[in-house]
């Protein structure tokens, strides 16, 4: 049976508006004290705690950023960063590109200007950003010690290419670049997955196997985790390479297709 449920967000729990349905908040509370519910995305913490509140799991810890964040209790319990370094080579490099190139860590989110992209994504999160040039923030960083979570890469598609090109060419073996969209590149270590942060709060923390895991997803990103897991779901507006690897494929995200699951499969 399963003990755990792991959902990630975009594309898979929320409705049409970009929320959480009030059949999908009913069934997740109906978990509550029984199994735990864990949001798993690469969204900053902040742009999560708002869903966990509306579902009452407010306690539970929270993956961000595709398990470079962990947090649990509201502290980190595992932290992986972009070195400074690779940032600052980056952030040189788009100098004449003038790709929009958004920095996070924590819950620090810096945007270059507030432009189209910015407004999009603080429409998409409900999170505002901090209005600050790139060489600023990684000034600061590398005071406090700090790299980055995430970096987003917004622009014209052919820019993003040129970003794509220059990253496999410089770092090939440092960063996972998520194409999320032709206009949206998300730039993470290398060295972590949605997988990896589940086996890490597994181990720690519930000292559950991952056999005894539930699991929902619709992107790339959430292909390892779902093929991991016990039960990997995939909704049914998943990427067919997603719909591929799960071990099963339920009504569209839009659809409550993580609510209707979690009802027929843990029988509640």
């Amino acid at each position: 049976m399963f003990k755990i449920v792991f959902s990630d967000i975009d594309g898979t729990l929320l409705n049409h508006d970009r929320d959480l349905s009030p059949y999908t908040i009913e069934t997740v509370k109906k978990l509550k004290g029984s199994i735990p519910f864990i949001l798993i995305s690469s969204r900053m913490p902040a742009a999560m705690r708002h869903l966990q509140a509306k579902m009452d799991i407010e306690d539970q810890p929270l993956i961000s950023y595709n398990g470079g964040l962990i947090l649990v209790d509201d502290k980190p319990v595992s932290s992986t960063e972009i070195p400074l370094n690779i940032l600052d080579k980056l952030s040189a490099f788009n100098k004449e590109l003038n790709v929009h190139l958004s920095l996070y860590h924590n819950d620090e989110w810096y945007a270059p200007q507030y432009d189209f992209w910015a407004k999009r994504e603080e429409n998409n999160t409900k999170v505002e950003p901090g209005i600050r040039a790139n060489s600023e923030v990684i000034e600061t960083w590398e005071n406090e010690g700090k790299g980055a979570h995430k970096i987003m890469a917004m622009g014209e598609e052919f820019k993003i290419d040129e970003i794509v090109n220059y990253l496999e060419k410089e770092h090939p073996n440092a960063l996972h670049l998520y194409r999320s969209k032709p206009t949206y590149l998300e730039i993470a270590p290398r060295s972590i997955s949605k997988l990896t942060a589940i086996e890490h709060l597994l181990a720690d923390h519930y000292r559950l196997p991952l056999s005894q895991c539930l699991a929902f997803g619709d992107n790339y990103n959430d292909i390892e985790m779902l093929k991991g897991v016990g039960m990997g779901v995939a909704v049914g507006n998943a990427k067919p390479e997603v719909m591929e690897v799960a071990h099963m494929v339920t009504s569209s995200g839009k659809e409550d297709g993580v609510a209707k699951s979690i009802v027929e499969i843990l029988k509640i």
